[in-house]
């Protein structure tokens, strides 16, 4: 089935990139080669094998019971998992809710904003040559190419959401299979991916849900576009004590700040929780403070991470 799959998406990716080859349909070249990418990803996928059913193993959960169980009471939800490492229900859940949000983002605050809040950002990072284009013409280019190219992003920004999420789930499974490994445990990648996907499900779901609702009672005018795209419109963090421009603040050290009080709050920790006791559960001979280490360790590889953008585009930072 994964193999199906796979060749079709590599065939629609191929078809796509064809099409800006051949008939010259601009913007969709890089949509093409990403999605001939995914399609040998999961054609690749259906070449590791699961891992092997013990007599004793428990029946599977329905879909939907593992869905809504991983919010409250994930242990159980990830021991099933280990036995019967199924990711798709859930990873349709996460793809769903995050090209909902992205569309309706888009369609609230509209194309202008976003090329808008772009160029200036462009702008003031040091990214356009200014003694060859004002920065006026600049800003005013973008919106016109933001506008023109408007109803093609309607149709390929779900396309790249979706498609993204599904790369960001196959790395996540690999480090934390990796991860476990490395810690004297062992873990199929198929119960990585697992923890992967159902670990990030309920803190994604529930701040995208609270930043539809955010979305329809906030003012267009006080989002900034960028920052409601990337960290949505529900904040529970840290960063909320800093803005990321200040101009009374120095404009390197700023933004670092702000990166690394961003990385703590309500839904990190939830999200820690959900994902420790999936390690721990899905995988075997993994303890759980091995789990918490694993999780802490990785929090830590990707605030530096983050970090090391902030301080190379400073004004990127949302």
């Amino acid at each position: 089935m994964h193999r199906i799959v796979g060749i079709i998406i590599f065939a629609i990716g191929l078809l796509v990139l064809l099409s800006n080859l051949l008939l010259n349909v601009q913007g969709v070249k890089s949509l093409g080669i990403f999605g001939m990418f995914i399609g040998a990803a999961v054609f690749g996928l259906s070449c590791i094998p699961q891992p092997a059913l013990s007599a004793d193993a428990p029946a599977p959960f329905s879909p939907a019971e593992r869905i809504t169980r991983v919010f409250y009471e994930p242990e159980p939800v990830f021991k099933n998992l280990r036995y019967h490492p199924r990711w798709l229900a859930g990873f349709l859940v996460l793809a769903f809710f995050g090209v909902t949000y992205q569309v309706a983002l888009t369609q609230r605050l509209g194309v202008e904003r976003f090329a808008e809040d772009q160029a200036n950002r462009e702008i003031e990072g040091g990214f356009v040559p200014l003694d060859k284009v004002s920065a006026d013409d600049y800003r005013q280019a973008k919106i016109r190419t933001a506008i023109a190219t408007a109803t093609q992003t309607k149709i390929t920004a779900p396309l790249w959401v979706a498609g993204i999420a599904l790369v960001g789930m196959l790395v996540l499974a690999g480090v934390y299979m990796l991860s476990v490994m490395a810690f004297g445990g062992r873990m199929n990648f198929w119960q990585a991916l697992s923890v992967a996907t159902y670990g990030s499900l309920p803190p994604i779901v529930i701040s995208t849900a609270l930043s539809l609702v955010l979305l329809y009672i906030q003012s267009p005018t006080d989002m900034i576009p960028l920052e409601a795209q990337q960290r949505g419109l529900a904040r529970a963090d840290l960063g909320l004590l800093f803005k990321a421009t200040n101009p009374m603040v120095n404009t390197l050290v700023h933004p670092v700040l702000y990166t690394l009080a961003s990385a703590i709050g309500l839904f990190q920790l939830y999200g820690w929780w959900v994902t420790v006791s999936g390690l721990k559960n899905a995988g075997e001979k993994i303890s759980g403070g091995s789990a918490w280490a694993i999780a802490l360790l990785l929090w830590i590889v990707g605030m530096l991470l983050t970090t090391v953008l902030a301080i190379l585009a400073p004004t990127f930072v949302a």
